[in-house]
């Protein structure tokens, strides 16, 4: 299952927007080709774009056309400050944009070679995300009962990472350790990634799964139906607040009413320790018509708006741990997310 693929032609990604009736591959050659893929959702998750706007900046800087070093450097910042503004909320994007871009300021090197390092600077991104995501899987699948019912909402699966997954890679751990697991996934509109992407994850890798409407989670928690919640993660405040899709929230306040362990799975990368709590995290507002359609067909009346915050942001007093690829971190968040980034 890989939603990205790189090769001498450009860019490759896997229209998630067509799953799971299709499974087509859309090539992107430009920068600003690349920012549309994000912002348009032919992929998405907060690993995975961070990783596809890092190839992005690369294919931009095999374009340029140059004066001087200056000159070069210039533009490439030009061209990451766009490719940075396609999503606003998910941190991954800008962090890895400007890893490449330090590489680039870094060392006396010749336009030549700073784009062949900015190659390998992408490329190490990616392979660093799969590692990540499957250590996060280990540590994460110490937490899974044996035999569990695990909720999680949106799709935090491979197709949202370089490959392997940060939720769902907690959860294909513990199914690939053995646990018998079974997976309930919130359909997550208004995109339904829930009903459409997670489910046909794991159907993919042979692991049982039902959907479930988002509204049908709190009472699936207090019929004992769910033993844990596993979500991912967009941005990670310094103090512990969580922005992930929509409806996160408000499934941490129904795990906390019904004492269900609420888990966040996300790489160091998400963690963002220059925003102090999660009231700094931007969060994103889409086209009114994602709500007011669905699969392309209006289900509301004519001249009804809507409201369509593509994000929100849950309180680390909610949150039972931060599963990251160097440990599990819990509270006191402020001091140990500072430890993790660090260590």
């Amino acid at each position: 299952m890989r939603p990205i693929l790189w090769d001498q032609k450009g860019l490759l990604l896997l229209d998630q927007r067509l799953l799971p009736w299709k499974e087509k591959y859309l090539r992107f050659k430009t920068p600003a080709q690349v920012k549309q893929a994000i912002k348009k959702m032919v992929v998405r998750g907060a690993p995975a774009i961070g990783i596809t706007a890092a190839i992005g900046l690369v294919l931009g800087a095999e374009r340029i056309k140059a004066r001087s070093k200056k000159d070069f450097l210039a533009k490439l910042k030009r061209i990451g400050e766009s490719l940075k503004s396609a999503r606003p909320t998910a941190v991954n994007l800008a962090w890895a944009v400007d890893r490449l871009i330090k590489v680039a300021q870094s060392e006396d090197l010749s336009v030549d070679d700073i784009v062949s390092r900015l190659r390998q600077e992408a490329l190490k991104i990616w392979e660093e995300d799969i590692e990540a995501n499957k250590a996060m899987g280990r540590l994460g699948a110490k937490l899974i009962p044996a035999k569990a019912s695990v909720l999680t909402h949106c799709n935090a699966g491979a197709l949202a990472t370089g490959g392997y997954g940060t939720a769902i890679g907690v959860i294909r751990a513990a199914f690939e350790a053995g646990k018998e697991i079974e997976v309930i996934a919130d359909e997550t509109r208004p995109w339904l990634q829930g009903a459409r992407l997670t489910a046909w994850e794991l159907k993919k890798v042979g692991i049982p799964v039902k959907i479930s409407p988002d509204g049908a989670a709190g009472s699936l928690m207090a019929q004992g139906k769910v033993q844990a919640i596993v979500v991912g993660a967009d941005r990670i405040a310094a103090n512990g607040d969580v922005a992930n899709k929509i409806g996160t929230y408000s499934l941490a306040v129904l795990a906390r009413e019904n004492q269900v362990p609420f888990y966040v799975a996300a790489p160091c990368s998400t963690i963002d320790l220059a925003t102090s709590t999660g009231k700094d995290i931007p969060i994103e507002w889409r086209d009114e018509k994602e709500v007011l359609c669905c699969v392309k067909k209006r289900i509301a009346p004519r001249g009804v708006s809507a409201l369509n915050p593509a994000f929100d942001v849950t309180p680390n007093s909610y949150i039972s741990a931060i599963i990251t690829e160097r440990q599990v971190v819990k509270a006191p968040y402020e001091e140990n997310l500072a430890k993790a980034v660090e260590a």
